[in-house]
């Protein structure tokens, strides 16, 4: 069943490249959401926090984390998401390059909703944002937002 409005992404991703194909692939899965980029873990934080350039953006319905990036990686901003209150209950995708068993324990320790390694192919890299987009937009029941 569809999400009755719109949902706010939050793309936590240094790969410009993989931003740009995360992007077109939302745009052409035409689900009902709000694309944001963060292009590193402290950016999330600021953006989470509303901090700076960041102050007028809403709290994020689902987060697309990405785990090896400069500053601070997803691991730890997955762990200062889960010791907010704000961010307890708000989906993590682990959205990542790596399919180490190790980062894959550590994600699923710090309570990510789910574990995804990027396809390298363009066709099966689309077809993996469809379903993720498809699954967090049209058919769970996401938490509702704190106050934004």
């Amino acid at each position: 069943m569809k999400q009755a409005r719109m949902i706010d992404i939050l793309l936590v991703d240094d790969d410009e490249g993989d931003v740009l194909m995360t992007r077109e692939a939302l745009e052409d899965a035409k689900y009902a959401n709000n694309l944001f980029v963060a292009y590193d873990g402290l950016e999330a934080l600021e953006f989470m926090q509303k901090q700076g350039a960041h102050s007028e953006v809403p709290t994020p319905d689902l987060v697309l984390l990405d785990i090896n990036m400069p500053r601070m990686g997803g691991h730890e901003v997955l762990a200062w998401m889960r010791e907010q209150d704000a961010y307890k209950l708000t989906p993590v995708v682990m959205l990542t390059t790596s399919s180490s068993d190790v980062d894959i324990f550590k994600s699923y320790e710090y309570q990510a909703n789910c574990f995804v390694t990027k396809p390298v192919d363009l066709a099966q890299f689309n077809k993996v944002i469809h379903a993720i987009d498809y699954f967090w937009t049209g058919i769970v029941r996401l938490p509702p937002k704190a106050t934004d």
